[in-house]
């Protein structure tokens, strides 16, 4: 990659996309509270700062809705899927209508890091969208999947962050309109996610 990306974000050009966060895999998932926890901070942020919201679930008829946890009201659409990326067809028609049809940015969190992210990952990354996933809201039922999986979305191009770093930065300065409410999702440290003990 000639210019190295920087994992810089406009606002005006960005999407959060919300990937299979749903019932039944609640038992199966590591740390699925606290990724369910996180998550609903980033939701959150998007109805703060009218950011488009994409969520999909996974064969929902068999595995359930998103779970109540995170709170998805706000979103463009919810799409049904069958194939591991998020980038479906109805996905991406949806994204032309966004952002002025110049989405640029995709912060992507949900489950499993390793499949449905990892794809998602890929597909966007091949359609020139930067991607930052938020590693303290993404998880795997191994952690050696996840770990290995967040490793490679560095070498790919991907800009891996914290749900706390990229909420800090789509304000981007104290003195933001909206500063005092996003600085309210956060004021409670993150809840751990295992990953400290594993690097």
């Amino acid at each position: 990659m000639a210019n190295k990306r920087l994992g810089d974000i406009d606002v005006s050009q960005t999407v959060v996309f919300v990937c299979d966060i749903q019932e039944r895999f609640r038992n199966a998932i590591s740390f699925f509270p606290q990724i369910a926890e996180i998550s609903n901070r980033l939701t959150e942020a998007t109805r703060i700062l009218d950011i488009p919201l994409v969520v999909t679930e996974q064969y929902p008829k068999g595995l359930g809705s998103t779970v109540p946890e995170v709170n998805i009201s706000n979103a463009v659409g919810v799409y049904p899927k069958t194939k591991f990326s998020m980038v479906l067809p109805e996905v991406e028609e949806k994204m032309k209508t966004l952002c002025g049809g110049n989405v640029k940015h995709v912060i992507l969190c949900g489950i499993e890091t390793h499949v449905c992210i990892q794809q998602t990952v890929i597909d966007l990354l091949k359609r020139d969208i930067e991607v930052h996933v938020v590693a303290d809201a993404v998880s795997s039922r191994a952690q050696t999947d996840r770990l290995f999986a967040l490793e490679r979305f560095r070498h790919m191009g991907a800009t891996v962050t914290t749900s706390e770093a990229i909420l800090l930065q789509l304000v981007g300065d104290k003195d933001h309109p909206k500063f005092k409410e996003v600085q309210g999702l956060i004021k409670a440290s993150a809840p751990d996610t295992g990953l400290i003990n594993k690097l």
